[in-house]
């Protein structure tokens, strides 16, 4: 089982995710190429997707582990993913679709 990442090694990433924003914000006024600045927004992405899986693995620990109902709490955490995975263009969104639904079924 792999260890999971300290909340200052998880606000580390997030300084940099900060910083490749700014980057972003100097490409756009140093007028890079369109190219350029869409690979590094996709980086951002991926990096804030990144942030998103381990806090939402650590949730998954903290609330499963000893849960009187731990189906019910992996239920709800799908739920939480299917909120987040969309904005990232995931599973639970069609393509252009803004706010998609979870495909888990409402309570």
């Amino acid at each position: 089982m792999t260890e999971q990442p300290s909340t200052d090694q998880i606000q580390a990433r997030l300084r940099r995710i900060e910083g490749q924003i700014r980057g972003i914000g100097k490409m756009l006024g140093d007028d890079r190429a369109c190219e350029d600045v869409v690979t590094q927004l996709m980086a951002v992405r991926s990096s804030i997707d990144t942030v998103g899986a381990l806090i939402l693995d650590e949730h998954l620990c903290q609330c499963v582990d000893g849960s009187e109902d731990p189906v019910q709490q992996i239920r709800d955490s799908m739920r939480l993913w299917w909120r987040f995975a969309p904005a990232a263009g995931g599973a639970g969104s069609l393509p252009g679709e803004v706010g998609a639904q979870s495909p888990l079924p409402a309570e």
